[in-house]
């Protein structure tokens, strides 16, 4: 990401030359990320847990492949936004993306109103948001989740996706048309 701290340069280096100290300190500092990308592309908690595994496995098989040609953090969301695909992809079916995390995997509620109504009223609107992202087709689900959930800027989400701003721009605008459109049916 933009601002990245150097010192995950610094720990990619010491990691890739075989300090497991320097890997775990990646692993602690990315995991949380890593790991809400996983639950908004798989829609369950538990199949999360192993995508991020299995993405820090392929993080750490990969490592003497890191060209640092992008962030380390921006390799970390492709890494682990291409292993949630292949296990989605494995698994054939649309996900639920049910907001049932209560460690901050969810969205922020912080901006709800003090009235206890109000709240409600904006948890099913959060609720209803997220079942409609769960029933985008995955190609729309994954830039969305990666922009609008995680806050990349569109630079990196394309290079996660590895496609052209351009590219990415389109895919985003149809997925939030199809959101809407779907948003609109839940009423």
């Amino acid at each position: 990401m933009a601002g990245e701290p150097k010192p995950d340069q610094a720990l990619l280096a010491k990691a890739a030359a075989g300090d497991p100290h320097a890997f775990d300190q990646l692993v602690r500092r990315h995991t949380p990320r890593m790991y809400r990308v996983a639950l908004r592309i798989t829609g369950n908690a538990a199949e999360a847990e192993d995508v991020v595994q299995d993405a820090w496995i392929s993080a750490w098989r990969g490592l003497s492949g890191f060209r640092a040609e992008s962030a380390v953090s921006t390799w970390l969301y492709r890494v682990v936004t291409n292993a949630a695909l292949a296990y989605v992809r494995r698994r054939r079916q649309t996900v639920s993306l049910d907001a049932e995390e209560g460690d901050g995997a969810g969205l922020q509620l912080a901006d709800l109103s003090a009235n206890p109504e109000g709240q409600v009223v904006r948890a099913e609107q959060v609720d209803a948001t997220l079942r409609a992202i769960a029933e985008l087709d995955v190609s729309q689900r994954v830039p969305l989740v990666l922009r609008e959930l995680e806050g990349l800027s569109y630079e990196e989400v394309a290079d996660v996706l590895e496609v052209s701003v351009p590219a990415l721009r389109s895919r985003l605008h149809r997925a939030r048309v199809a959101l809407l459109a779907k948003l609109k049916e839940l009423r």
